[in-house]
């Protein structure tokens, strides 16, 4: 199932006012019964192997700047999901994210359709703090895309 890039769907007011930064992805999981922790569970757990060396990568870079390595430790109502806190969760709708002093920011990951033809849309939120973290997005925004899109592809085929 192909990832395609849409147009954002989200009231961005609501869920990180003052975002600079929106985009939105969305799969076709058809009648695979997922509800929005499922499917964030399969894109946050499920992680290529390129993305975890990414990741460990940003961590080492990062560390000197005592920018954060995962959300421990902030608030989370509805628990951790590898990295991130969730914010708020319903069936249909997930929101995780923090905020660090660099950027703030929100994954947003609804489930729509009937049980037949499911889709998946991930939305992605980012409101900068200072000079730190508009480098900072500068310089994830090439390798961002690709992120996501695997991500979303995890969701269809988990076990990847």
């Amino acid at each position: 199932m192909p990832v395609r890039e849409v147009t954002p769907e989200v009231d961005a007011g609501a869920l990180l006012a003052g975002a600079q930064f929106v985009d939105a992805y969305r799969v076709a999981i058809g009648a695979a019964g997922l509800d929005a922790r499922q499917a964030c569970t399969r894109m946050v757990l499920h992680w290529p192997r390129w993305i975890k060396v990414l990741v460990g990568l940003r961590n080492i870079i990062v560390a000197p700047f005592g920018l954060k390595t995962s959300g421990e430790g902030m608030p989370a109502p509805g628990g951790m999901i590898g990295l991130f806190p969730v914010v708020s969760e319903t069936p249909d709708r997930l929101v995780a994210g923090f905020n660090d002093y660099h950027l703030d920011f929100r994954l947003v990951v609804d489930v729509t359709g009937d049980a037949a033809d499911q889709q998946v849309t991930s939305t992605t939120l980012v409101r900068t703090n200072n000079l730190l973290g508009r480098t900072y997005l500068a310089l994830i925004m090439p390798f961002h895309k690709l992120v996501v899109r695997s991500m979303m592809g995890a969701i269809v085929e988990p076990a990847r």
